[in-house]
C-alpha cells in the first residue's frame, strides 16, 4: 500500500509536487502501531507560519520527507484501518496533526479511553500537543461540519484563548484599548471574541480596506481601522497591541503614535522579523514574542489536572456558536484541487470568511 503525500520544497515554498511513499504491510506493523488513514484536514494561513518556522521550531521532523522537501503539518481527522495496539480497534477516528497526506503510522503509547501518544523517536523533539491524538469515534462535537470547525479553529482558538488568559491575568498592563492587526484572521477575532466580552475594554481591529465590511460583520470588534488610517487613533490612551500580522513597519507606526501609552506589544503571528536592535529604539512596552507552550505550561502546573481543558472547553462553547455565521466550509478532494487550495493559502487568495477542509483521496 502506499500513501499520496503532498510535499514542498522548504527554502521556497512555492514549489510543491505530489508523490508516492511505501507503508508497512498491516500484518508487518510494529507491536502496537496503528496505520491510519487520513480523511479530511483543514488548511489556513496558520499552516503556512509552521512552514516557515519548520526549521526553527522543528515541524519538518514530524513526517520524514526526502532531502530539501517538508511535509506541513495540519490538523484533522484519521480512521484506523490496522491495528497492532489491542486497546485500539479498526475504525477508530482520530482527531490531531497528521501529514498532508492520505495515510500516517502511528507508534500508540500513552493510551487512554480518551486519547494516545505517537511514540515515534523522530517526533519527540516538539510540544507533547503535537504528537496527541483524541479518540473521537461517535462524539458529536467531533462530526460533520461540527468537526470541520474543529478543525479549522480548535487550534488557533486555543492560541486566542492562551492570548487572552496572560493579557487578563497581567490585567491588559495597564491598558484601556487592545488593538488587533489582521483582524480577518481567525486567530485574532477569536481574541476579539474573548476580550469584547471583559467589561472596560474596547477592542479595535485593524484590516485591510478589502475585508472592512468582513471583520465588522463579526460584531466582536468596537471599531475597525484600515491600516492606512491607524495614525487617525487616538494617542491619549493606554493600549495593548498584539501583532497577528508580524508587520515591522506597522509596529514601528504604532509605538511611535502611541508612545509611553504602548503599555503591551505582543507578537503572536510571523512574516516579517525586525532585529531585536530595532526593535529595542521603539518607544513603550518592548515588543514582546507570545510562545504560547510555556504559557499553557504554566497554566497546567496551576490549575491542576485537566484544568486547562475545562476553562478552554468553556471558552469554546460560546465562541462555537457564532461559526455558522462566520465561516463558510469549502471541501477540496483530490490532488490538483488540495495543491490549488494550498498555493491560494500561501499566496493569500483565500477570503477571511472561507475554511478549507481539504483530501488527497479522490
Amino acid at each position: 500500500m502506499n500513501s499520496t503525500d503532498f510535499i514542498v520544497v522548504r527554502n521556497d515554498l512555492q514549489q510543491c509536487k505530489i508523490i508516492e511513499t511505501q507503508l508497512p504491510d498491516a500484518g508487518a506493523l510494529p507491536a502496537d502501531a496503528l496505520l491510519v488513514k487520513v480523511t479530511r484536514f483543514a488548511l489556513t494561513a496558520n499552516n503556512i507560519t509552521y512552514a516557515v518556522m519548520g526549521d526553527v521550531l522543528k515541524y519538518w521532523q514530524l513526517f520524514p520527507t526526502p532531502e530539501s522537501y517538508g511535509n506541513i503539518p495540519v490538523w484533522g481527522f484519521g480512521e484506523v484501518i490496522a491495528s497492532k495496539h489491542p486497546g485500539i480497534a479498526i475504525g477508530e477516528t482520530l482527531f490531531g496533526y497528521f501529514p498532508m497526506a492520505t495515510h500516517l503510522v502511528i507508534e500508540a503509547t500513552d493510551v487512554s479511553k480518551r486519547g494516545l501518544r505517537d511514540g515515534a523517536a523522530h517526533r519527540q523533539n516538539v510540544s507533547p500537543v503535537y504528537n496527541s491524538y483524541a479518540r473521537v469515534s461517535g462524539d458529536p462535537a467531533f462530526a460533520g461540519a461540527q468537526g470541520d470547525y474543529q478543525a479549522l479553529l480548535r487550534p488557533l482558538f486555543m492560541l486566542s484563548f492562551l492570548v487572552d488568559d496572560f493579557l487578563a491575568e497581567n490585567e491588559f498592563f495597564g491598558a484601556k484599548h487592545a488593538i488587533l492587526s489582521s483582524a480577518s484572521s481567525k486567530t485574532a477575532f477569536g481574541l476579539a471574541h474573548l476580550i469584547h466580552s471583559r467589561t472596560g475594554m474596547k477592542v479595535i481591529g485593524l484590516t485591510s480596506a478589502s475585508n472592512v465590511d468582513f471583520v465588522r460583520s463579526l460584531g466582536c470588534y468596537d471599531e475597525v481601522v484600515t491600516y492606512d488610517r491607524v495614525s487617525s487613533l487616538p494617542a491619549d490612551v493606554p493600549v495593548a497591541y498584539v501583532d497577528m500580522a508580524g508587520s515591522s513597519a506597522l509596529r514601528e507606526t504604532l509605538h511611535r503614535r502611541f508612545g509611553d501609552q504602548m503599555k503591551y506589544s505582543g507578537r503572536v503571528g510571523l512574516t516579517h522579523r525586525a532585529s531585536a536592535l530595532e526593535e529595542a529604539a521603539l518607544p513603550g512596552a518592548k515588543p514582546h514574542w507570545f510562545f504560547a507552550p510555556d504559557h499553557i505550561r504554566k497554566r497546567a502546573k496551576e490549575w491542576g489536572p485537566g484544568g486547562v481543558e475545562q476553562r478552554f472547553g468553556a471558552a469554546w462553547a460560546g465562541f462555537a456558536p457564532n461559526l455558522d455565521r462566520w465561516v463558510r466550509v469549502t471541501e477540496c478532494r483530490g490532488r490538483a484541487a488540495v495543491t490549488q487550495a494550498y498555493l491560494d493559502t500561501l499566496n493569500g487568495r483565500v477570503p477571511p470568511d472561507r475554511g478549507l477542509i481539504l483530501s488527497l483521496g479522490e
